[in-house]
């Protein structure tokens, strides 16, 4: 069997990380067993769409590395790709499943539905649709719907018996059919519901195998009654559970859960994200951690996945963005990098090279940078007690001495470069008789204005420049002079 494998995300917003696992697990069971996979947009609930979404899924996708294979934008045959552009596909099938007797057109109104829910709740029951336009004659029901009044088309759940399908990680579920509601098939506005048209799509499209959430278990068993009433063999369903926030959270954009494309844009590297996400509840049964996409689609294996809900823990994806930080070809961080230094110092005479060199085994996130390099651009107004290191045995009396004594030594200084900085202070340190953190932890200070710095003071001075290090050790001693 040739595999197929479809996402079918809805244009409601940006790539949520639950969303961009099951893409990305889609991806690699496709292309694990040398299949095709597809990309569908399920746009039938209008009301939820959002300008712009679908291109942003295409981005996405893009950016994810999760190449289609057919889809919307690159075509395939079996299109098209966009469910609200396959409209006339739905209608006819749902007619066919009214004259089988699966289903039934339902003429009851929002206030009329809305009542028996109340009615419902009172008695302290779940509301649960009551076949009342079943027992409508079905030649009468087609004068109705052909004179234009509003009507849906409802599933016809049988009241005994049970319904089942086979799931991958979950084995064989079943559920009692009276247990079960009769869902919306065609909305009032022609359109089909989820319910439907997934069903319809993943036949007509040749789909193999379903992977979903986990949230789709209890509908499931729905969907296969209307594959048993078309005749259809139904896909092989394999359902992911839920990647949770914590304990007792789903992960959610509504509480300001990051998207995929926000993850990228706070300066987070996407072969780290789709890294961290591919073991958000699946293990490659070893201990290994690190894999490339090729890599992850060759150690694929659906055994591999876990029913249990997946944490998703910030912490450790930047600790796994760091690990990739650090490996990054240099070029690559510089080119990444760039953007970020040119936040606080574009316009500024700055050798972006030797920051990069001093930031890369530093940089956790991208979208940090700024914040470590800002004194590089502006001094801060820090606190002399800064000056005191116990280890160093220095405090703010000794630093404005050791300030005093080193300026006249760079101001000598004529190549300003690292090393002949370093030769002329270390000359200086030895004919002190002092040790050299004494003194090279005051003057660092005073030009950087805080404790941890990407570089030590030779870096930093010759980054700053002469004139402007100078500038500093000079107001570092005004800041001294009161001691």
């Amino acid at each position: 069997m040739a595999v197929r494998t479809r996402f079918a995300p809805s244009p409601t917003g940006y790539l949520h990380l639950g969303g961009l696992r099951t893409a990305l697990y889609t991806y690699l069971f496709a292309k694990k067993h040398e299949g095709t996979f597809i990309l569908r947009i399920e746009d039938t609930d209008q009301e939820r769409e959002v300008d712009g979404a679908v291109e942003l899924i295409f981005k996405s996708m893009r950016q994810a590395g999760l190449n289609y294979d057919e889809g919307p934008d690159v075509g395939g045959d079996f299109g098209p790709y966009i469910q609200t552009e396959r409209k006339a596909t739905y209608m006819p099938l749902a007619l066919e499943l009214v004259e089988k007797g699966a289903a039934y057109p339902c003429f009851c109104t929002k206030e009329e539905l809305e009542q028996r829910r109340a009615e419902a709740t009172a008695r302290g029951e779940t509301f649960k649709y009551d076949k009342h336009c079943l027992h409508i004659d079905k030649e009468e029901a087609k004068k109705r719907m052909a004179s234009g009044e509003p009507f849906v088309i409802r599933q016809n759940v049988p009241l005994e018996g049970t319904a089942s399908f086979d799931d991958l990680l979950f084995g064989h579920v079943e559920v009692p059919c009276d247990t079960l509601d009769d869902n919306v098939l065609i909305k009032q506005d022609g359109l089909p519901t989820y319910n439907f048209a997934n069903v319809v799509d993943d036949h007509l499209m040749a789909i193999t195998h379903v992977m979903r959430g986990t949230e789709y278990l209890s509908s499931t068993p729905k969907y296969n009654l209307l594959y048993e009433a078309f005749g259809w063999t139904p896909p092989i369903y394999l359902h992911l559970p839920v990647v949770m926030k914590d304990a007792t959270r789903k992960l959610s954009k509504r509480y300001g859960d990051p998207s995929f494309e926000d993850l990228l844009a706070m300066g987070y590297v996407k072969e780290a994200i789709i890294n961290f996400i591919a073991l958000l509840g699946w293990s490659p049964g070893d201990d290994r951690e690190f894999f490339t996409l090729e890599e992850l689609v060759e150690a694929f294996d659906s055994k591999g996945l876990n029913k249990a809900p997946a944490i998703f823990n910030m912490d450790k994806l930047t600790w796994f963005n760091s690990e990739y930080i650090r490996k990054m070809d240099f070029e690559t961080y510089l080119e990444m990098a760039t953007p970020w230094f040119d936040r606080v110092l574009k316009g500024r005479n700055m050798d972006y090279r030797r920051i990069a060199e001093l930031m890369q085994g530093r940089t956790e996130v991208f979208n940090r940078i700024p914040d470590m390099i800002r004194f590089l651009a502006e001094l801060p107004d820090y606190d002399i007690e800064l000056h005191t290191h116990k280890k160093m045995k220095t405090d703010p009396a000794l630093a404005k001495e050791i300030i005093a004594d080193a300026l006249p030594v760079l101001e000598g200084v004529t190549d300003w470069t690292e090393a002949t900085l370093h030769d002329a202070l270390m000359a200086h340190i030895e004919k002190s008789g002092m040790k050299t953190g004494t003194v090279l932890w005051p003057v660092r200070i005073a030009i950087a204005g805080q404790q941890n710095t990407p570089g030590g003071f030779f870096e930093i001075a010759y980054l700053l420049g002469k004139e402007e290090t100078l500038r500093r050790l000079k107001d570092g001693l005004e800041r001294l002079k009161d001691v």
